[in-house]
């Protein structure tokens, strides 16, 4: 039986008297975690939140929101955890669409309150998660005080979360998650991750992610010891790490990027950093290379998937994080890795034919870890788990050991005078100019070519670099048709979604506007 809800009466078992959460001064020790949930639970079910009801969350990371995931199932009702980036219409959106019930939110999103109860009509009540006394807001710690309750007994293929698509391409979609999905794939992750009991991990990766959801239940699964951050700041991570003795956490490649780079980096003792899982975006190998070299007994795992997945479907072990031309795994740091237990992956053609090895074509994957579907979505449905294979809009290659090696997204390939042209490999190529912090590369309006490849760089602080010089760099390491043809530069950082993947939507806007297609 696959039950979050079990998860944690095991943890409670095999692992009593070790912290479950701990967050500022609260802290409750899994022993007493079970019972926690079974109060929250009862008051949840007060509120409406019954079998398939649906309750969300609109917080920073925080202990009460990963009771908050477990008190919903346990009451037998979906979870909708909701990005805290997004614009007050696009929180309606996903609230309305999901028809949540019930919503908590934290002293960050109290200002909203009255706007999403005036726009969203199933919103029945709103829970406060902070200590504000004047909030005149049905509060968590009262839920708390409600009648225990028995385990709704939700498992298997049953409904558990309803994880929305980030939107950054388009209208964002209700992708249904069961608890086998869930469970099944932490269990996935585990090994790799060399999770272990007692295992303190971080949380800094915004909570409302799929990802740091995975982390999630990866430490239920080993009643592991959870802390955490309401964002991510550097400094504030390496602090944590320090004073916490942190093993195990989930960043992207712009918080590694960051810390790695901190000028302060070496003032925090980081030594017991074991593992550090990192996905959603590409990594640039100067990155990795730093990253290995400031973190010497740190292992690095990356992981690659999507929501739909739930959301890992391949992982890159550690030992292949290697720039030692010695070592036999050298050679497959450029991959995504190979897929995990219980996941078949395959490279297919527009005709959901198997490519040739080393050819590209859409990534696609089966396995228990594959969505439900998405929410009253049918024909969106069909589409993506066409044939039964989920079809992610990935495009990539797979080398004869199974490896991964993703090119792009589909829909952001640039069609550059007939040439199919991947913005993650010039990416990855103007990364390694010494003056770059950040870039995108995105196609715009050319009248010759139909698309141009053209770069957006932010330049690190103190250093230079002009047009011409990264066009030069790029002709050095890959054929000139992948080459930007020109290049703005900008102060600011380049936007990024809550999952920390740049908004190369927002970015190409001024590009297309009044053009009569665009690039999705």
């Amino acid at each position: 039986m696959f039950s979050l809800t079990a998860l944690i009466r095991r943890a409670a078992q095999i692992n009593p008297n070790v912290i479950a959460t701990e967050d500022a001064e609260r802290q409750t020790l899994w022993q007493d975690f079970p019972e926690r949930i079974a109060r929250l639970a009862g008051g949840m079910q007060q509120l409406g939140v019954t079998t398939g009801e649906r309750a969300a969350i609109l917080a920073l990371n925080s202990d009460r929101y990963y009771e908050f995931y477990f008190a919903v199932a346990w009451a037998g009702g979906v979870f909708v955890p909701v990005n805290t980036r997004l614009a007050a219409p696009e929180v309606i959106h996903w609230l309305t669409d999901s028809g949540t019930r019930v919503l908590c939110v934290d002293d960050a999103f109290l200002p909203l309150v009255a706007q999403l109860r005036a726009e969203v009509p199933t919103i029945e009540h709103v829970v406060y998660l902070g200590d504000d006394p004047d909030a005149n807001l049905t509060r968590w710690d009262k839920l708390a005080e409600a009648k225990a309750v028995a385990d709704a007994g939700r498992c298997n293929d049953d409904l558990a979360g309803l994880f929305y698509t980030g939107g950054t391409t388009g209208r964002s979609k209700g992708v249904m998650l069961s608890h086998s999905n869930l469970v099944v794939n932490a269990l996935q992750a585990a090994p790799v991750l060399q999770m272990q009991p007692g295992d303190r991990i971080l949380h800094t990766a915004p909570m409302f992610h799929i990802a740091d959801w995975c982390m999630c239940v990866g430490a239920a699964i080993v009643a592991g010891s959870n802390y955490f951050l309401p964002g991510f700041e550097p400094v504030q991570v390496m602090r944590s790490v320090a004073r916490q003795r942190i093993q195990k956490m989930l960043m992207v490649p712009t918080m590694i990027n960051m810390v790695v780079h901190h000028p302060d980096l070496s003032q925090h003792d980081l030594s017991s950093l074991e593992t550090v899982m990192y996905g959603a975006s590409p990594m640039p190998e100067a990155v990795i290379e730093r990253a290995l070299e400031a973190l010497p007994h740190t292992r690095l795992c990356q992981a690659y998937g999507q929501t739909e997945a739930a959301p890992i479907l391949t992982m890159l072990r550690p030992e292949y994080h290697t720039v030692d031309t010695q070592s036999a795994c050298h050679g497959k740091l450029k991959s995504a890795g190979q897929a995990v237990p219980g996941v078949e992956l395959a490279i297919l053609d527009s005709d959901d034919q198997p490519v040739a090895p080393g050819e590209v074509g859409e990534v696609c994957a089966r396995g228990p870890n594959v969505m439900l579907g998405y929410r009253n979505l049918d024909e969106q449905t069909a589409m993506t788990l066409k044939h039964g294979w989920l079809h992610t809009g990935d495009g990539g290659r797979m080398d004869e050991d199974g490896f991964l090696y993703i090119v792009d997204r589909v829909k952001d390939m640039i069609i550059s005078g007939g040439e199919n042209v991947y913005s993650a490999e010039v990416e990855n190529i103007l990364f390694q100019h010494p003056a770059v912090s950040q870039c995108a590369v995105i196609g715009v309006p050319d009248e010759k070519w139909g698309e141009r490849v053209h770069a957006i760089v932010v330049v690190k602080e103190g250093a230079d670099a002009d047009e011409s010089d990264l066009i030069a760099h790029c002709k050095a390491a890959i054929a000139g048709y992948k080459c930007p043809r020109s290049v703005s530069f900008r102060k600011a950082p380049l936007p990024l979604s809550g999952a920390g993947k740049i908004l190369k939507t927002e970015l190409r806007k001024p590009f297309w506007e009044g053009q009569e297609r665009n690039v999705g």
